[in-house]
């Protein structure tokens, strides 16, 4: 008994020990609500990019053509001498029954013009559009056109095209770098866009001159004594908006249908040359056509260019009267301030007749008028 009751004391001792040692149960945590996310509305997606040249589509398939022209050109089509192009494509395709495709690739599609002349003389491209302006360094010949005063008016134009003595010697004129001239196009008669108003040669004394990546345009301006500055066109508009420069060198169609007149709000009706689009073709690749699709592609682009720059001439009249209305001045430039740069030009006629070569010079001056 004594063993027992022993035991039950002791097991009741441990029992009581236990239980004073027994840490407190931890409190329970309370039940959280499970969080409801929200989502972040998704950003909307980005509008997609109109393409500038989808209504230029053609209506064809061209993939089954035979032979491609592939064309460059650094323009917007709205331009009618750069629209040409796609004339060009859709005619040329209809009469050769799909056996010769024109791959007209404007806005700078196969990069500037500089790059493109040195394709198209590797024969990469096949033609160009090229500026009158550019295709001066493909041949001195052909920078008679940006001679001041030499081929300034559309009248002028139309006889210098239609005059074959004058314009077969100018057409075969890039041939020493395996090009030949098809035709020309235009986009109008240039003058100044300026800033400030320029009614005479003293205002334009004290404006610089955006003129083009051109050697015949540098060395008139020289010769005149007025500020300019080199620049390629890319560059223009944030150069006019800062004020790097105050004047453009360009064509009225150009200046409004590319923006420039919501910044330069006067135009100098200088009229000193004509812009052109010259069309240059790689020789080694036309010979290379069955003469039937030569005949067809000729022929062609005689009739397209043609009756395009009869289409420019209405052109310029027309953006002439919708920059007018939006209120941008344009300036006659007077007889007097004309004659005093055709005076001033007297360095570069001589010059540049050198380079042109005098007798044909002498011969374009003489039947258009000096």
């Amino acid at each position: 008994m004594k063993k027992i009751l022993t035991l039950l004391i002791a097991a009741m001792f441990c029992l009581g020990l236990a239980a004073c040692t027994d840490e407190p149960p931890a409190p329970e945590k309370p039940v959280q609500k499970a969080e409801v996310k929200q989502e972040a509305p998704k950003p909307e997606a980005a509008p997609e990019k109109k393409d500038p040249l989808a209504a230029w589509k053609p209506t064809f398939d061209p993939s089954g053509a035979e032979y491609t022209y592939l064309v460059s050109n650094v323009s917007h089509p709205v331009i009618e001498g750069v629209g040409v192009g796609y004339r060009i494509r859709d005619a040329v395709w209809e009469k050769s029954g799909g056996r010769l495709y024109v791959d007209y690739r404007p806005l700078s599609q196969l990069g500037g013009e500089k790059d493109v002349i040195a394709k198209l003389k590797l024969g990469a491209i096949q033609g160009m559009l090229s500026s009158s302006v550019a295709a001066a360094n493909v041949s001195d010949k052909l920078g008679i056109v940006n001679v001041p005063y030499v081929v300034d008016t559309f009248d002028k134009l139309d006889t210098f095209r239609n005059d074959a003595d004058l314009w077969d010697e100018f057409a075969a004129a890039p041939a020493s770098a395996g090009l030949f001239v098809a035709d020309i196009t235009g986009y109008g008669p240039y003058g100044w866009a300026t800033t400030v108003p320029v009614r005479n040669l003293d205002d334009a004394n004290k404006v610089n001159f955006r003129i083009a990546e051109a050697p015949v345009n540098a060395d008139f301006y020289k010769a005149w004594g007025l500020k300019f500055t080199v620049m390629p066109w890319p560059d223009v508009p944030q150069a006019l908006q800062t004020g790097v420069i105050d004047g453009l060198d360009h064509t009225a169609i150009v200046c409004n249908i590319t923006k420039k007149f919501t910044i330069a709000k006067y135009f100098s009706e200088l009229d000193y040359a004509q812009g052109l689009f010259v069309h240059l073709m790689n020789k080694a690749w036309f010979d290379k056509l069955p003469a039937d699709l030569q005949t067809i592609l000729l022929e062609t682009i005689q009739e397209e260019s043609a009756k395009t720059r009869e289409l420019t001439k209405q052109q310029h009249t027309d953006q002439v009267a919708k920059a007018k209305e939006a209120g941008v001045e344009f300036i006659a430039v007077s007889d007097a301030d004309k004659a005093e740069l055709v005076k001033k030009a007297a360095p570069v006629y001589q010059t540049w007749g050198d380079k042109v070569g005098r007798d044909y010079f002498d011969k374009v001056r003489s039947k258009l008028g000096k």
